[in-house]
């Protein structure tokens, strides 16, 4: 039996990674940042050392979610829970003894190139260029850039403890209804930027599994979580041959109301 444990439970990707692990032995513990009343979570401060080190006594594993995850979001707000949050998580680990932190990065670590302009993060220009996971980072924000300064954390604590780190870099978590309403037949650039970072609600389960217990030949190790998409652009490839993630969904298939058009798994 592993125990997880899971910052950020109570939100949209945390509730994915309770389910992911529906009828496995995982023994899973939950924090969120207050008390939720349709979760049974226990309330963790992640800014205060002491009490992230006393949460994380007897884990195996941590899924580290908990951020502020508003693209569009000033310094003062994300420096907090995404750098002093993060550095704390890092720590804990390390003083429990943790065998592996899964830390959810963004595609905002690596998008500002493809974007259509500096000031519109969520967008995308008609011929990106293709993003493989060890490529420079490229912040297209704030929030972006604490997401590279955790990718860049999880090196140190890897190649300087040990410490097996799985970097995710997260895209689009969106039921397909939810991807419908938000493209709805268009095709600017905020809606190209939706059909490439689609993640689906069932291949969030799956990849943050994969990043929990698959095997590593590495560490650390950058993943990309989004769908099977046929106009994405971070390359999945890597990803799928390190974790063994095979996501089954594409929004292209979803928007065309025919899933089972979907030509199966593709490597670039």
């Amino acid at each position: 039996m592993t125990n997880i444990a899971i910052t950020g439970a109570s939100g949209t990707v945390g509730r994915e990674a309770i389910a992911a692990f529906d009828g496995t032995d995982a023994e899973l513990t939950l924090f969120s940042h207050s008390e939720t009343e349709d979760l049974e979570t226990t309330p963790v401060d992640i800014a205060d050392h002491d009490a992230f080190v006393d949460a994380l006594d007897d884990q195996d594993v941590l899924i580290h979610l908990a951020a502020n995850a508003d693209p569009r979001a000033e310094w003062e707000a994300v420096r907090g829970p995404n750098i002093d949050g993060l550095y704390n998580a890092y720590e804990a680990a390390l003083e429990n003894d943790l065998e592996r932190v899964v830390f959810a990065s963004s595609n905002h670590a690596v998008n500002m190139g493809n974007a259509v302009s500096s000031v519109r993060p969520e967008s995308t220009i008609g011929e990106p260029e293709v993003v493989r996971p060890d490529d420079a980072t490229d912040p297209d924000t704030y929030y972006g850039v604490t997401k590279v300064f955790g990718e860049a954390m999880g090196s140190y604590y890897a190649k300087r403890h040990g410490l097996d780190v799985v970097t995710l870099r997260i895209g689009w978590l969106l039921t397909r209804e939810e991807l419908r309403q938000t493209v709805a037949e268009r095709d600017g650039p905020g809606e190209r930027y939706a059909r490439a970072m689609w993640l689906s609600p069932e291949d969030c389960r799956r990849v943050l599994r994969a990043a929990a217990t698959s095997t590593l030949s590495r560490t650390p190790l950058t993943a990309h979580g989004i769908s099977n998409n046929g106009k994405r652009f971070l390359s999945l490839s890597e990803t799928m041959l390190a974790l063994d993630y095979r996501p089954r969904d594409d929004a292209e298939a979803v928007l065309s109301d025919d899933e089972s058009e979907r030509e199966g798994l593709e490597t670039g």
